[in-house]
C-alpha cells in the first residue's frame, strides 16, 4: 500500500470519526476538512489522491467547492467523491452531471465506500 492521502470533508463528528478510522485502518493516511473553505485550502497545499465531499457545509455546499477546486488549474484532476443523505434516485445523477467522479450516500456502506475509494486511488476494486 502507498498510502495515498485522501481529503475527507465531512461538518459532522461522527462521520468524519468513521471515515478517518476506516481509511486509516485500510492504509490511506488522511486530511480534514469541516467546510468548503478549508478543503479548497487543503487541496491545494496538499494536491490529495481523492477528496471525499459531502454536500452540505456550512460555509458553502459541495457542489459549489466542487466547481472552485475544477476551476483551479492545482486542483481540477483531483477526483472528487459526492457523500450526501440526500439518497434520491436523481440525486446520483445530478452530482455526476456537476463534475463529481461518483457519488456515496449516508449511511454509509464501508465496503462500497472502499471499492470506490481503491478505484480512485488506483488500487483496482
Amino acid at each position: 500500500m502507498a498510502g495515498e492521502e485522501i481529503l475527507v470533508v465531512e461538518d459532522n463528528e461522527k462521520n468524519m470519526k468513521l471515515l478517518r478510522d476506516v481509511l486509516q485502518a485500510t492504509g490511506y493516511r488522511t486530511l480534514e476538512a469541516s467546510t468548503g473553505g478549508q478543503a479548497l485550502m487543503l487541496a491545494t497545499e496538499h494536491g490529495p489522491a481523492l477528496v471525499l465531499m459531502d454536500i452540505r457545509l456550512p460555509d458553502m455546499d459541495g457542489v459549489e467547492a466542487l466547481g472552485r477546486l475544477r476551476m483551479d488549474q492545482r486542483t481540477a484532476s483531483i477526483p472528487v467523491v459526492a457523500i450526501t443523505a440526500q439518497a434520491m434516485k436523481r440525486d446520483g445523477e445530478r452530482f455526476k452531471e456537476a463534475g463529481f467522479d461518483g457519488y456515496l450516500s449516508k449511511p454509509l456502506d464501508i465496503d462500497e465506500l472502499l471499492t470506490t475509494v481503491a478505484r480512485h486511488c488506483g488500487r483496482g476494486g
